[in-house]
């Protein structure tokens, strides 16, 4: 045992203790955070605009806060920006994590001195927990890959502004930095498939122990490692591999296609950071959900998504919330976020302690005729059915289809398989009846004859890096939308056939 794993494991059990104490003052430490937040915002002119000063109870809150997108404090960034001070927190942020909007175009996503403890903090107790909880402390001493974005900041208003994963690599401890690959010099490449080019050559004969990404990345890096090996799998490529680090996406549909990459079982850690903070982690293996970090600069609130886009939805706290039920994510934080809905969806399973599984997100759903199909939805049907089927899927995506040329209408599955189906027929009429038990209102549907039964178009291979890549979103934290509610990704992948 060489020294960082030996020095981590008594380091590992020590926080680790301290993470299951937290889980029991999740409650409290929420109220704490709030009256923290509320103390701090009153100097701010975001503060001021919305009365902070009159503002003593949660209720008080959502009377003077209301539930605001990117859009709303578009006006406060900008103040940002010109230089102004005590915008939406004390003084200025450190960083602007720069991420694409739907509407909004680029969005500048504020962190503060007093965010980054969440960031860091709460990627280190992920680590910790799963080296504690295994036993695994070697991992630490071998090498370390991060597929992120170009460590290379731009100066917005002054302030150095790039990728949250690009960032993140300016934040990466000093014990950690000779362990991490691929080099500074590499990582600054912006064209991704240049990027993984170098990086494969740069960590083929490396003790790799730890890779850490989106796994649509992380597959296409195994993809391109296979094809240098000549068809080794990455177990013999990299026999020391202990962990996946993973988070950004559902990892349940490439998890086949990843393990068959390996050639052997490797231990997982599932993330859940955003720009906008992180907000939970694997913290065992042991039960079902990712712990919520409630103790980190955060305070939440939970909107459920049957009411996300009524005039006055119902706006709940932790300790209000229930499981099984869907709600949209918003959060406060001292990062300067006030009310702001970040488009994701989590469900809890569990209340004490407090995990949840990220569900989707509230924009990308198909309604076209009051169906309301979500991404969890159609994430258990196809890897329900791959299994069923012993079928291994790259990546797909669902779309309606509005006005066929005959027939009814219909839901459209692009679907990238890694070995087509023996009967694609079967294998969709088994998607379509999982859909119709998760989701009474497309049965309703389909009985009612408003919609015929789903149909797959599947699509050559490369079909989804194609049109990442034709879109200039190849690559680190970037990933395709499962559902949308309209034509456009549909049409174009469909073009690149």
């Amino acid at each position: 045992m060489k020294i960082k794993s030996f020095l981590a494991k008594p380091y590992a059990a020590i926080v680790s203790k301290r993470i299951k104490k937290a889980r029991k003052t999740a409650v409290a430490d929420q109220k704490e955070i709030f009256q923290h937040l509320v103390k701090v915002g009153k100097n701010t002119l975001f503060g001021k605009d919305h009365h902070f000063e009159n503002i003593a109870t949660y209720e008080d809150f959502k009377q003077h806060v209301p539930v605001k997108d990117y859009e709303a404090f578009k006006p406060y960034i900008e103040l940002i920006k010109e230089g102004k001070q005590n915008v939406l927190w004390k003084g200025k942020p450190l960083y602007f994590a720069k991420t694409s909007g739907t509407t909004s175009g680029v969005k500048y996503i504020p962190i503060t001195k007093d965010g980054i403890p969440n960031l860091v903090g709460s990627a280190k107790n992920a680590l910790l927990c799963y080296m504690h909880e295994s036993g695994n402390a070697a991992f630490a001493d071998g090498k370390m890959i991060f597929l992120t974005g170009s460590p290379v900041l731009e100066r917005v208003g002054g302030i150095p502004t790039g990728r949250l994963s690009g960032i993140s690599n300016h934040l990466v401890p000093g014990y950690l930095r000779k362990n991490q690959l691929p080099d500074f010099t590499t990582n600054c490449i912006e064209d991704w498939e240049e990027k993984l080019g170098k990086i494969v050559e740069q960590t083929f004969d490396k003790n790799m122990t730890l890779i850490s990404g989106i796994p649509p990345w992380i597959q296409m890096y195994f993809d391109w490692l296979i094809a240098k090996g000549e068809g080794k799998k990455i177990a013999d490529i990299f026999p020391n591999l202990a962990v996946i680090a993973h988070g950004g996406v559902n990892f349940e549909p490439y998890k086949k296609k990843l393990f068959e990459s390996l050639g052997r079982p490797v231990d997982t850690i599932e993330t859940y950071p955003a720009s906008e903070g992180f907000f939970a982690f694997q913290d065992t293996r042991e039960e079902e959900g990712l712990l919520l970090v409630a103790n980190s600069g955060i305070f939440y609130e939970f909107i459920p998504t049957s009411e996300y886009f009524n005039e006055n939805p119902t706006r709940l706290s932790l300790e209000q919330v229930e499981t099984g039920v869907n709600y949209a994510l918003i959060i406060n934080s001292v990062n300067g976020l006030w009310g702001y809905s970040i488009g994701d969806t989590v469900k809890f399973v569990s209340k004490d302690p407090y995990r949840l599984v990220v569900t989707g997100r509230i924009k990308h759903y198909i309604s076209a005729f009051g169906e309301h199909v979500i991404g969890e939805e159609v994430e258990h049907a196809i890897k329900s059915v791959s299994d069923k089927h012993n079928v291994k899927i790259t990546e797909f995506t669902v779309a309606p289809y509005i006005q066929p040329a005959s027939g009814l209408p219909y839901h459209e599955w692009l679907i990238e398989f890694e070995g087509m189906p023996g009967d694609l027929q079967g294998f969709a009429l088994d998607i379509d009846n999982e859909m119709r038990l998760k989701n009474i209102y497309y049965d309703d549907l389909i009985t009612g004859n408003i919609l015929q039964p789903l149909k797959i178009t599947p699509l050559k291979k490369g079909s989804f890096i194609a049109y990442m890549k034709s879109i200039g979103k190849l690559g680190g934290q970037n990933k395709t939308p499962r559902l949308t509610n309209d034509r456009e990704v549909a049409d174009a992948l469909i073009a690149l056939q």
